[in-house]
């Protein structure tokens, strides 16, 4: 029996920030270096269409995303790194797999159904701004699994539909043409951290309440110091388990920094030095990688060349996935 195979992307519409980096990066590279996966992490670039309109930042947001991963010490020889964009052989799998897929469980989609509740509450037509993307969007998360026949797959709670669908497709497709696919299953960390964001909500691009992971160190402090707080003066006691500024230092502190910047809480730490602490605790964690970082970005050809290096392996799993898959609905050739 070989490794399982693990997969893990991340969409090319923004900036990395911090709730990226302790949720999903940090844990994965960190995994992938103990070799007990055959792990496959790629850039979502054809999900980025989606989401957004704007090639430049879609551009910009991939070369940000890949140059992230590789400062943070991602092992691309021991690993598979690679752009969706980079691999034909998802998308048209996507579309033989459109063809077996029922639209009544694409309309259960949790994005697509909270798009069609606002319209409703808006008194538009309920599909207004519904593009095909948005609608079939499980599809190509399913591809994207498929195609490698991926056993685990690391999502937050909110994406856990999404995976059960990639299965529910899977299964359909095993039904009428024989046993093809592996069925996925969702990798659930319960103790993965979620931060909340500048305004006390879950960090996310969608709220604009991020912390970019690699700020220049003026910046980073500026961004820690608009972290929404509580009227409490210096002196008085401090909830640590309902604070942001807390939280992030829980993700980034040893337990025994933890159990100190508790007791400080305790003891009435002011807003502004806790902040002030949290920002050193922070830049001293990421500074190395920064440095890196900076560097990878002006580095457009490496940045290229690992990610080419990343498809040719990509695709070498691929390949043989898709040419299954055609054989078992009729495309084969005739010789």
């Amino acid at each position: 029996m070989g490794k399982q195979r693990v997969l893990t992307g991340i969409t090319t519409t923004g900036t990395p920030h911090l709730g990226n980096y302790v949720g999903a990066i940090q844990p994965a590279i960190a995994e992938s270096q103990r070799g007990e996966y055959d792990a496959f992490f790629f850039l979502a670039d054809y999900h980025a269409l989606i989401k957004s309109h704007e090639p430049a930042v879609v551009h910009q947001s991939s070369r940000e995303i890949a140059a992230t991963w590789l400062a943070l010490g991602l092992d691309t020889d021991a690993t598979t790194f690679y752009r969706q964009s980079d691999v034909p052989e998802i998308t048209e799998l996507s579309w033989i797999l459109t063809c077996v897929c029922a639209k009544g469980l694409m309309n259960r989609s949790h994005a697509y159904k909270a798009a069609v509740q606002d319209n409703e509450q808006k008194g538009d037509d309920p599909d207004f701004g519904v593009t095909m993307g948005l609608f079939s969007y499980p599809i190509l998360m399913a591809a994207d699994i498929l195609t490698f026949n991926a056993s685990k797959v690391p999502v937050g709670r909110d994406q856990i539909q999404h995976l059960e669908m990639a299965r529910d497709i899977a299964q359909r497709f095993n039904h009428l043409y024989g046993d093809t696919f592996v069925l996925p299953e969702a990798v659930v960390g319960d103790d993965a951290a979620v931060l909340s964001g500048l305004d006390g909500r879950k960090m996310s691009k969608s709220y604009g309440n991020t912390i970019p992971l690699f700020l220049p160190e003026k910046k980073l402090q500026k961004h820690i110091n608009k972290i929404k707080t509580n009227l409490l003066e210096p002196g008085e006691p401090k909830d640590p388990d309902t604070s942001t500024v807390f939280e992030i230092w829980q993700a980034f502190a040893s337990p025994e920094q933890t159990a100190e910047m508790r007791k400080k809480f305790a003891e009435g730490i002011a807003w502004g030095q806790a902040k002030k602490e949290l920002f050193e605790l922070i830049n001293a964690h990421i500074a190395p990688a920064r440095e890196r970082y900076d560097e990878l970005l002006l580095d457009g050809v490496l940045l290229e060349a690992e990610l080419l290096k990343g498809a040719a392996k990509a695709r070498a799993h691929a390949a043989p996935m898709l040419a299954k898959a055609r054989k078992a609905v009729g495309l084969a050739a005739f010789s």
